[in-house]
C-alpha cells in the first residue's frame, strides 16, 4: 500500500518532470549526441525514478536526485552500446530549445565537445543546468573538491581552446 506522501511525491515528480523535460533531454543529448538516444536515456530515467519514488525522503533534493539518475542512466547507455556520435551544429540548433542558455557560441559548443568527458559534464551541470557545485559532485559522486578542481581545469582548457580558435580566425 502506498503512503500518501508517496502520492505527494509522485505529483511533484510529474510537474517537475513537465517542466523541466527539454533541459533533462539537452542533459542526456549532451552525452549520447544522438535525438533517439538522448529520448530513451530520459525516459529510462523517469521510469527508474519513477520505481524509486519512495525512496527520495525530501522532496527538496528532487532536481539534484533526478539530475543524478539521468547522469547515470546516460553513462550507462554508453558503456552498454560503447559509442560516441558526433552532431553537426545545424542538427543541434535545430534540437536546442530556445532559452537563454542555450549553446549559442558554435566554438564554446565545439570546444566543450573536445573536452574530456569528466570535464565536460561539470561545466554542463553547473553553468548549463544551473546546479550548485555541491549539487553537481553529489549527482557525480565525487567529492566538492575534485568537482571544484574539474571545474577549475575545463576552465583552463576551455578558455585554451576559445584563444587558439580566436587565433586561428584572426589570421584566418
Amino acid at each position: 500500500m502506498r503512503t500518501r506522501n508517496a502520492f505527494q511525491h509522485e505529483e511533484v515528480f510529474v510537474q517537475f518532470i513537465r517542466e523541466q523535460k527539454e533541459r533533462f533531454y539537452l542533459l542526456a543529448y549532451s552525452y549520447t549526441k544522438n535525438e533517439q538516444d538522448a529520448l530513451d536515456v530520459v525516459q529510462d530515467s523517469i521510469q527508474k525514478a519513477m520505481l524509486s519514488l519512495d525512496r527520495l525522503e525530501n522532496v527538496t533534493y528532487m532536481k539534484s536526485w533526478f539530475y543524478k539518475i539521468v547522469v547515470r542512466t546516460a553513462i550507462d547507455f554508453l558503456r552498454k552500446h560503447k559509442r560516441l556520435q558526433v552532431t553537426d551544429d545545424d542538427t543541434l540548433q535545430y534540437l536546442t530549445p530556445a532559452q537563454e542558455d542555450v549553446y549559442e557560441n558554435v566554438d564554446l559548443e565545439h570546444a566543450l565537445d573536445e573536452l574530456p568527458q569528466m570535464y565536460r559534464e561539470v561545466v554542463i551541470l553547473h553553468y548549463f543546468e544551473d546546479l550548485k557545485l555541491a549539487d553537481v559532485a553529489n549527482i557525480l559522486d565525487i567529492k566538492l573538491s575534485t568537482a571544484k578542481s574539474r571545474l577549475y581545469k575545463a576552465l583552463k582548457l576551455l578558455k585554451i581552446q576559445l584563444e587558439d580558435v580566436k587565433g586561428e580566425t584572426a589570421h584566418g
